[in-house]
């Protein structure tokens, strides 16, 4: 691959510091270079410093002028769900006439419109809608991604969402990273073999039986196919509880598969403490989590995702307590929470907005929560979320020259390019 040489960014924003999550002031500590510049040898970062520094350097190497821009480390969004059929146009109509995620979920909209759309549709269809989403991804600076099955709820159409993220990564140059979501919800059609008309009754009566689908059937065929590094479960009233979930978790980590909950986005329901108690590498949404909750987190080292674009599409404002998990110590990520039905958004600027906006945190802390730290709780912290010698060239170069622009400018995108290794793919 050739050499290239950034240069002249009004601010290369670094995120160099600890080899670890960024917590408390960390998360404000950016590492901004004025006049920055990098050089870039085969596909890794090099060199990082001033401009007149890099220049020195940089001998036959391709001269990106950054002049006026911001540079940034590539977005890393720690939950999507990437791959699914269709949309939920008609949730999102009788949203903005009043329903609630409930009410549409109990009429058999929600989560079940899109696994009956999936299921239907080919691998190959899947997998050229998948590729146009990674496209909305690139183009709002993220290059790489956390990304859930859950739109299957059979052993066939789990894998099958699986495979297609797994021909996503050899057909894409955005980053996937797969999640098995087996346990997203109880199948529609199963609740209606037992002729059962609401999301609980699913739950308290046929949930035991599905979550021997999963552990029995769906987790040994993810694990032996090498299909997914996480393990995730909708842990909330009305899906699994915290019996079920620390059940299908617990079977899941056997098969050396890492965890990850969703967690009390519904209800206060136990799911922080369950993803306290077996370690979780992360516990996503919290917007009903209570202190006990936040305390029960820092101790077990789980990292909090944080899902403003759920909330959000949803019409509520009851968002997480991101203030007081930050004073809390906890090394906070920010996420779109990418889907059809709850977060129909790829954008991780308009994520860093609502960050601002609605949870009050700095610029900085919400750059450091959508880079660094997501990295880290994907197990990717030593390659990628910071621009440092030895790690991926994956950066993206915005037309602003104060990163503070990006969540105050929002609806609208300001990419100018993004690169992937080096390798200029918007």
């Amino acid at each position: 691959m050739s050499s290239l040489a950034v240069l002249h960014a009004s601010q290369l924003i670094t995120l160099a510091g600890p080899k670890r999550p960024r917590t408390g002031r960390e998360l404000s500590e950016l590492a901004v270079i004025p006049d920055g510049g990098m050089l870039i040898r085969d596909g890794s970062i090099d060199i990082v410093g001033p401009s007149n520094e890099i220049e020195s350097e940089a001998g036959d190497a391709e001269a990106i002028d950054a002049r006026g821009k911001v540079v940034l480390p590539g977005f890393v969004d720690a939950h999507t769900h990437l791959v699914f059929a269709g949309n939920r146009l008609d949730d999102f109509e009788r949203r903005a006439r009043g329903d609630t995620y409930e009410q549409i979920a109990k009429a058999g909209g929600g989560i079940w419109s899109t696994v009956e759309k999936t299921r239907a549709a080919s691998e190959a269809d899947l997998l050229t809608q998948a590729k146009k989403h990674a496209d909305w991804f690139l183009r709002g600076g993220t290059t790489t991604v956390e990304s859930k099955s859950g739109y299957g709820l059979t052993v066939d159409d789990e894998l099958k969402i699986l495979r297609v993220m797994r021909r996503l990564n050899q057909e894409t140059l955005l980053e996937i990273v797969p999640t098995f979501l087996g346990a997203h919800a109880v199948p529609r059609d199963v609740a209606q073999v037992c002729n059962l008309r609401t999301a609980e009754s699913v739950s308290y009566k046929l949930a035991p039986h599905y979550v021997d689908l999963v552990i029995k059937e769906m987790l040994p065929q993810v694990a032996k196919e090498k299909l997914a590094e996480f393990c995730d479960v909708f842990c909330d009233r009305g899906y699994f509880d915290v019996a079920q979930s620390r059940k299908i978790l617990a079977a899941a980590k056997e098969l050396g598969l890492k965890l990850r909950i969703h967690a009390d986005q519904l209800t206060d329901s136990g799911g922080a403490k369950l993803a306290a108690e077996l370690k979780a590498t992360t516990a996503d949404h919290l917007e009903k989590t209570n202190e006990e909750g936040i305390a029960a987190l820092k101790s077990g080292g789980v990292q909090p995702v944080l899902l403003p674009g759920s909330v959000y599409a949803l019409g509520s404002t009851h968002y997480p307590r991101a203030r007081e998990m930050i004073e809390a110590g906890l090394s906070i990520v920010i996420a779109t929470d990418f889907n059809p039905g709850s977060s129909p958004t790829a954008s991780m600027p308009m994520i860093l907005s609502l960050a601002c906006t609605q949870m009050k945190m700095s610029p900085a802390e919400a750059i450091s929560a959508a880079t660094i730290n997501p990295a880290h709780s994907l197990g990717r912290g030593g390659q990628i979320g910071s621009l440092e010698s030895g790690k991926a060239a994956n950066f993206s170069i915005f037309d602003c020259d104060d990163y503070r622009e990006l969540a105050y400018w929002f609806g609208f995108p300001q990419t100018h390019s993004v690169y992937i290794k080096g390798r200029r793919c918007f």
